[in-house]
């Protein structure tokens, strides 16, 4: 097969300031151009131990000194050091930050400060921090200024090295810079990098995923991904009354007549207020600064907004959701897989817990896999509502042959049919409360992915109603909510004291509420294996690696959704 032949095409000059493109954006393209894209224009970002170090390495030259001359004034002005000069050009498109320029006799040599120790690889240093440097070159000459070599400075062995501007680093250079801004442009993603080493210390890892976007691009088993940054877990008040507040690094709750308590900062990954709890401007601040998302819920645990999740700080995602939202025939092949998937995991759950007769475990299992299979043929919304519920009647009718013979026996846990607002016993009142736990988990997921909660393409929009949320989690529900209620109940976790009944309604205890929610955490924090990807991923991230693939696929660049499915 003949290749077929390429011509370079520059990027058009840029006459909006917004838009031009930084150096350290065209050091990412050239070292990976996924990196960059998502960064730049999809406006993603995650710190690690690298970043924090680099940050580190440029807090001296950051803080400013000096003022740089005017170019004509170069040749006679004295030699002059000058940190932290900002310069950028219309017409390449690009804008520096430059750690530090020398002048002397007409001719200026930037400087750009590097964590680490220099590499000894040919040429002094690797290609995208020499590209980097050369942007600012490029920018220097077409403001007018006479530019010799340039000098990478490395904090960790304190080494300048000499980059020469030559011809060919000039055309990589021009090359990425307009790659980038052409990417920009036609809103085109790059493909992640195949087995690439430069993956496992990438802060954008558990963004981009890589190896599971190429699984459906090329096939090839992924690597396991690398573990959690932290170990930081949701904060629950619940109490009427409560105040959280701050101190220094801690989040302090105030009840009455209770003493205080402390919680770090930074061990809490999410503060979920239910009811009438108040939280200060500082506490506040501090957690949107941390971007560490805050969930407001009724009394009652119904999921109401969220303030401060850690989203990307673009539209792009969001863009791509909506151009689904507005293709009937998406929609409709959406909602086949999730009703699929939704009834496919009910047949798991009740084929892992079964306690009853074994010919209705048969009959059940053998109509909820109909149904899945029936389900991928709907011609239309109306008819996949119907073998949702058709689904679902066969599910609950069977849920109490799920119990264990000490629940099964005692008239409290007594369950004849799902029933909510409000749930009318017990087992009801567990399943609304770890519903609505999973809708606010899930929101949360789904904002840090860049998506919009509200805007469902199964579920209907309807006010109040987070409709993606619901759509990501309906198929969850099994694995993570009922599954969770199944083993709080069998376990003797939850008795009858535990709950309150009021006229034709049921709820928790305060302390029954507690329990569930933990259990609901314990379930989180459990690993299994990803049916997709083959490896051992806990509940918790498993969740936000599915919001992220949902993501990818609304942008088009995965055919379909991979839902989560466990044998």
């Amino acid at each position: 097969m003949t290749d077929q032949l390429t011509l370079p095409l520059p990027a058009p000059p840029e006459t909006d300031p917004d838009l031009l493109v930084p150096a350290r954006m065209v050091n990412e393209w050239a070292y990976c151009p996924r990196l960059a894209y998502l960064e730049w224009v999809e406006g993603a970002w995650a710190a690690n131990a690298d970043t924090e170090e680099g940050k580190r390495a440029h807090a001296r030259v950051d803080a400013g000194r000096g003022t740089l001359p005017p170019p004509e004034e170069a040749d006679s002005a004295p030699p002059f050091e000058v940190r932290s000069i900002e310069l950028a050009s219309d017409r390449l498109g690009l804008v520096a930050k430059m750690d530090v320029i020398e002048g002397e006799d007409g001719v200026v040599t930037p400087i750009d400060f590097k964590k680490g120790k220099r590499p000894h690889v040919e040429g002094g240093a690797y290609e995208p921090e020499r590209v980097q440097l050369c942007v600012q070159a490029l920018v220097l000459e077409d403001n007018g200024y006479r530019v010799g070599e340039g000098f990478l400075w490395f904090a960790g062995s304190r080494e300048r090295v000499p980059v020469v501007f030559d011809e060919e680093l000039r055309a990589r250079t021009r090359e990425a810079a307009s790659g980038l801004r052409l990417a920009a442009a036609a809103r085109r993603v790059p493909p992640p990098l195949d087995n690439s080493r430069k993956c496992a210390r990438c802060s954008l890892l558990p963004i981009c995923l890589p190896d599971e976007v190429n699984l459906f691009r090329s096939g090839g088993a992924p690597r396991t991904p690398p573990p959690a940054a932290d170990s930081a877990l949701p904060l629950y008040v619940q109490q009427p009354g409560a105040r959280v507040g701050k101190k220094g690094d801690l989040l302090v709750i105030s009840i009455e007549n209770e003493p205080d308590r402390e919680v770090p900062v930074g061990e809490v990954s999410e503060l979920v207020l239910a009811g009438p709890v108040s939280l200060s401007t500082p506490a506040l601040h501090a957690l949107v600064k941390e971007e560490i998302p805050i969930a407001w819920m009724s009394s009652g645990f119904w999921f109401i907004a969220t303030t401060g999740a850690r989203g990307p700080r673009s539209a792009h995602a969001r863009e791509g959701q909506y151009a689904a939202r507005a293709d009937a025939f998406r929609r409709l092949l959406f909602a086949r897989d999730l009703v699929r998937a939704k009834l496919r995991n009910q047949r798991t759950i009740m084929r892992r817990n079964w306690r009853g007769n074994e010919a209705e475990r048969e009959h059940a299992t053998e109509t909820l896999k109909r149904l899945a299979d029936r389900a991928t043929k709907a011609a239309g919304l109306p008819e996949l509502l119907g073998v949702e519920g058709e689904g679902a009647a066969v599910y609950f009718r069977a849920l109490p042959a799920l119990f264990t013979d000490r629940v099964a026996t005692l008239p409290t846990f007594s369950f004849e049919r799902r029933s909510r607002r409000p749930p009318a016993d017990p087992v009801n009142a567990c399943l609304s409360l770890c519903y609505a736990l999973l809708t606010r988990t899930c929101a949360t997921a789904l904002e840090i992915a860049g998506l919009d909660p509200w805007a469902g393409l199964y579920h209907a929009d309807r006010p109040g109603r987070p409709a993606l949320a619901l759509d990501f989690m309906e198929p969850l529900r099994p694995i993570l909510a009922d599954s969770t209620v199944l083993t709080a109940l069998n376990n003797g976790e939850l008795a009858p004291a535990d709950f309150i009944t009021a006229g034709p309604g049921c709820n928790l205890t305060a302390g029954g509420r507690r329990t569930l929610i933990r259990a609901f955490e314990r379930r989180l924090d459990q690993e299994a294996s990803h049916p997709t990807f083959g490896y051992q991923i806990s509940m918790r991230r498993m969740l936000h690696v599915q919001a992220r693939l949902f993501a990818r696929h609304l942008l088009g660049e995965i055919d379909s959704y991979p839902h989560y499915c466990p044998r």
